[in-house]
């Protein structure tokens, strides 16, 4: 068996952590991944493509001597460290620790100039990949004479810096808007509400920045992925369907305001 594949996938594991949670963002089987670590196996040729594809790495780079594979990552490390790229990411990485806790669904309440005086309601997925705190958003609405539908998916990152927990997501569509919202942690014993602003970008009458007011209420874990999309889309402000505290934090005067006086809502 060639020892210098099984050398250098150590050294990428290493570097990257969880090893369970590699194999599960590959799809390979662990005891499979193991062989492949302790040098007793070989991959086939497409799970070679797959774990090549998922470090960034050339499949034939895999196979050379350990310093040069050393040598080759290091100056692909620095050149990632001193391009903009790695100084945008930098402050994403290393956030397990400070977020795990928030993994899970969520759905999101804002008020946004596309639907005036309604509340949307969006669903979030904060998830683990990849060494990051990703997220996940689902958007699904439409008017009451069926005319007018918006289904929208957004993709982000999530980081925190003191007690504030920034997500930049991106719209995943040609050309699609770029969204950031700004959520003061919650108390440990209180994870059932995280509140802050959203800033996004309106879609109709016409494309134009807004900023909102936004709440986002954890979903329990009994409750189905059908059933969490069910409930997204634009409802009344004064719905019943909706949470009272959800509806109480949106309906107050908006205007100017800061995460701090948000704190005390």
């Amino acid at each position: 068996m060639d020892k210098n594949f099984s050398n250098n996938l150590r050294s990428l594991c290493a570097d990257y952590g969880s090893i369970s949670q590699i194999c599960r963002e590959i799809g390979l089987n662990r005891q499979q991944f193991n062989r492949y670590l302790n040098g007793t196996s070989l991959p086939s040729a497409h799970n070679l493509r797959r774990i090549a594809r998922h470090f960034g790495l050339a499949e034939e780079l895999l196979f050379v001597p350990d310093s040069k594979f050393e040598e080759a990552q290091m100056g692909a490390r620095q050149d990632q460290e001193d391009g903009p790229a790695e100084r945008f990411l930098g402050p994403y990485r290393g956030q397990q620790k400070n977020l795990r806790r928030y993994l899970g669904f969520y759905h999101s309440f804002f008020c946004t100039p596309s639907w005036e005086g309604r509340i949307f309601c969006s669903l979030v997925r904060i998830s683990e990949k990849g060494g990051m705190i990703t997220s996940r958003s689902y958007e699904n609405a439409t008017s009451r004479d069926k005319s007018i539908r918006q289904i929208s998916k957004y993709s982000g990152l999530v980081t925190m810096r003191g007690n504030r927990i920034f997500v930049t997501e991106h719209e995943c569509a040609r050309e699609g808007s770029i969204a950031q919202t700004i959520l003061y942690s919650a108390q440990r014993q209180k994870l059932k509400y995280l509140r802050g602003m959203t800033t996004g970008l309106a879609w109709r009458p016409h494309p134009h920045p807004y900023s909102s007011r936004t709440i986002w209420k954890r979903l329990s874990e009994r409750v189905s992925a059908r059933e969490a999309i069910s409930d997204c889309g634009i409802y009344p402000t004064h719905s019943l369907q909706i949470d009272p505290t959800v509806r109480k934090f949106l309906s107050e005067p908006s205007g100017v305001t800061s995460l701090t006086s948000l704190e005390k809502t």
